[in-house]
């Protein structure tokens, strides 16, 4: 329960005051997040074509960043560091469903390199994407071991799910 308090109470006793104030944030807090959710199916739906394809054009260049950075340690490139794998690979999992809620109608016209096949092979265009997915959630496993081997081996398999995926659906 949350108390007012006078001045000489809050100076007697700052504790309740402070216990007081943390709820507040933690109520603050809840109704963002619940603001946050109700928004989502909002944010989903774009106010123009244009719109969609930058969002997943982002969301791609975002997911391609992150799992570049992995792949740059898994093969070498650059020092390996258990920690920064990890954190990428999480970072590239999370933004991997994100893109495809902007393949709507309208938005394979305009400045895409989406072939007309994500469309009109709709099926195979969201199994590629889950197999995508997949094969992510597999890296982001391996990279919270720590296990470099491990890391590897998941690697492989998501470059190829995204090949495919390029092979068949995207504009070179």
């Amino acid at each position: 329960m949350i108390e007012k308090l006078s001045a000489s109470e809050a100076f007697i006793n700052p504790t309740i005051v402070v216990e007081n104030a943390g709820m507040k944030k933690l109520i603050l807090a809840a109704a963002v997040v619940s603001g946050l959710i109700a928004a989502l199916p909002a944010a989903a739906q774009f106010q123009k074509p244009e719109d969609a394809i930058k969002y997943r054009k982002a969301a791609f260049n975002v997911m391609a960043t992150h799992f570049g950075r992995v792949g740059a340690m898994a093969n070498g490139r650059v020092p390996f560091d258990a920690k920064a794998v990890a954190q990428n690979a999480e970072i590239a999992t999370m933004m991997s469903p994100l893109p495809y809620s902007a393949f709507g109608e309208g938005t394979d016209k305009g400045d895409t390199k989406a072939k007309p096949e994500v469309w009109t092979e709709g099926d195979k265009f969201r199994a590629a994407a889950a197999k995508m997915q997949e094969e992510m959630t597999k890296l982001n496993a391996a990279a919270k071991t720590g296990n470099l081997d491990a890391i590897k081996t998941a690697f492989g398999p998501v470059g190829q799910a995204c090949k495919a995926c390029h092979d068949h659906f995207r504009k070179e």
